[in-house]
């Protein structure tokens, strides 16, 4: 993210210096005021990301200052600084919503982590506030179908725990979703969500990206620099596209989740942590285990809780309500009124294959009502929409280039992820359904790296 505009008052001058210095270096816009009314003034002019303010100053007090800003209702975040303030004070300004404080002499370490944790905690709320906007509620994704009851119900019981949670679906299903939606409903929601796509981040890097690095540790390292797993002490870190992760990269996880500690790049000190990991991927892991691609040993420590998103093609009942929530979603997004779809245009988005699963629908739903020159879609503005798309027609089984053999098992695959949708996840079930022998069918979930319930 962008870095932050950062408010500092203070009147002691060389402390103020001090944290202006400490703040730039850090890459954060800094401004400072030694007195209320400057700081006043400053506010007025624009807003911030967060505010540090000192307790006792010439004109009035920090408290003050900030009572002020909430009657006025200005919601900036606020951390108080103090070398003697009394237990009334720190109590009163924990009423007011000040985020934390800070004992003067400063240690430049904590100041620091209070600052990132704080602008990271906004953000954090800001995205929960989007995500409720966006779905409806904050821990929910939208659809009634057997097949979401049953995952609803199940990421609200991994929410509940401290295992480690695997998430496994094809590309647009929501993996991010259901893992924000974990992180929230879990204890650690007001702690930090890291997140780290693991296939987007250069094999050389990705360590430094993981467990951070000391300064020199190589060629561009000037300062230390705390990783995701350090910087998400308490709450979660969610690993996308683990599959995708280099193979000593995976020894060096596993170690992590095994002794819970780190050491950066080019250190040699262990920090403990205390970090839940949410993993997902679109990947094979059985598969890439018996390949050599992915560790055995690593996929067993991930793969504790294991959570299957059904591709939308398994569960057509959702998308009415689907496409009704991105049509009020998209219209608002993009300033056009809200439209609707007749039954025609319905029928035809409730036959589509959606290889692109709900991400895919999102952009045709908006792509409609951007489109559209009326407020009453068809079925044939969605057929057109839909031809525009590369693989409309195909139905998302033909790929040119891949062999038989490689389709074929991805037939497959998809076959028994709806089935166990249809039948709940229950495995007794969905094998009497497919009139499969119950042992034949458990292996052929463990090999596909499905897992439904006993």
């Amino acid at each position: 993210m962008s870095k932050a505009h950062v408010l500092v008052v203070d009147d002691d001058i060389p402390i103020l210096t001090a944290l202006k210095k400490t703040l730039s270096l850090e890459g954060y816009a800094v401004d400072v005021a030694g007195a209320v009314g400057i700081a006043e003034e400053h506010l007025a002019k624009r807003s911030y990301d967060i505010a540090l303010f000192d307790v006792a100053l010439p004109d009035g007090d920090g408290v003050s200052l900030l009572e002020r800003l909430r009657k006025a209702k200005n919601d900036i975040p606020v951390v108080m600084m103090s070398g003697h303030a009394t237990v009334d004070a720190a109590v009163r300004a924990t009423r007011l919503g000040a985020i934390d404080f800070l004992e003067k002499p400063l240690s430049t370490d904590r100041l620091l982590l209070v600052v990132e944790n704080t602008l990271r905690l906004v953000k954090a709320e800001a995205e929960s506030r989007e995500l409720r906007r966006a779905t409806g509620w904050g821990g929910d994704m939208v659809g009634s179908s057997r097949a979401m009851q049953v995952l609803r119900d199940q990421m609200g019981r991994a929410a509940k725990s401290q295992a480690s949670v695997l998430v496994l679906g094809e590309r647009g299903t929501g993996k991010e979703l259901v893992a924000r939606a974990i992180h929230q409903a879990s204890s650690r929601a007001r702690q930090p969500l890291e997140k780290l796509n693991c296939a987007a981040i250069p094999k050389e890097l990705i360590e430094s990206e993981l467990f951070g690095h000391e300064a020199g540790a190589f060629t561009g390292a000037t300062r230390q620099r705390r990783g995701k797993f350090e910087r998400a002490s308490g709450g979660t870190i969610f690993l996308d596209e683990v599959g995708d992760m280099p193979l000593d990269m995976q020894a060096k996880l596993l170690r992590v989740l095994q002794e819970h500690e780190i050491e950066r790049v080019g250190g040699n000190e262990t920090l403990p942590i205390d970090v839940r990991v949410v993993a997902a991927t679109n990947r094979d892991l059985v598969e890439a285990c018996q390949q050599g691609s992915f560790r055995p040993d690593l996929y067993d420590r991930l793969n504790v809780v294991p959570l299957v998103i059904p591709p939308l093609r398994a569960r057509r009942e959702d998308i009415p309500e689907l496409a009704r929530h991105f049509l009020a979603l998209a219209a608002r997004n993009n300033d056009r009124p809200e439209a609707s779809i007749d039954d025609g245009g319905m029928e035809a988005l409730c036959q589509h294959s959606w290889p692109g699963n709900v991400r895919e629908l999102r952009n045709i739903i908006e792509r409609l009502v951007i489109l559209s020159h009326d407020d009453r879609i068809g079925g044939e503005d969605v057929r057109v929409c839909l031809g525009a798309g590369p693989q409309a027609s195909a139905g998302g089984l033909y790929r040119p280039g891949v062999p038989f053999r490689v389709l074929a098992e991805e037939a497959e695959r998809m076959i028994v992820q709806e089935a166990l949708a249809h039948f709940g996840g229950q495995m007794a079930a969905t094998a009497r359904g497919l009139e499969l022998e119950r042992s034949h069918f458990y292996k052929k979930c463990k090999a596909l790296g499905l897992r439904g319930e006993e």
